[in-house]
């Protein structure tokens, strides 16, 4: 894998994101560990499978967060 055109000293191993609807009601807690891209780029990454506290459903969710010019030039 190439190496990232650049990396962030300070950022730490995850982030803590919470999710709430509208009213504040919390249904998810998830934790985005830092992550090498495929891509080359660095950044955080979360997925899990979260549940509506309302209605029992199930949502499937994945973020990403990716460090603006990470990706190494071609």
């Amino acid at each position: 894998m190439t190496e990232p055109a650049k990396r962030d000293p300070k950022a730490p191993k995850f982030l803590e994101i919470t999710i709430k609807d509208s009213e504040g009601k919390v249904w998810a807690t998830l934790y985005a560990h830092a992550k090498d891209f495929s891509t080359g780029s660095v950044g955080f990454y979360a997925s899990d499978k979260i549940t509506n506290p309302e209605s029992a459903e199930r949502y499937q969710t994945g973020l990403s967060f990716t460090l603006i010019g990470s990706k190494p030039g071609k």
